[in-house]
């Protein structure tokens, strides 16, 4: 079996000042603090949300 595709998505900027759901949004994705990187599977829907905080992630392939 093939092992799944997954992408590294670091917090560059804060969420702080940001509309509500962008903050809900980063922390649906496991970020909090500046610097963080998680690992997340590669797919629409978690692209959906890196496209809703794009201004403030940074990602890794």
């Amino acid at each position: 079996m093939a092992k799944a595709k997954t992408i590294k998505i670091k917090l560059v900027k804060s969420s702080i000042t940001r509309l509500p759901n962008q903050v809900k949004t980063l922390k649906a994705l496991g970020l909090s603090k500046i610097n963080q990187v998680v690992e997340k599977p590669d797919n629409d829907a978690i692209r959906g949300m890196i496209k809703t905080v794009e201004h403030l992630v940074e990602v890794v392939e």
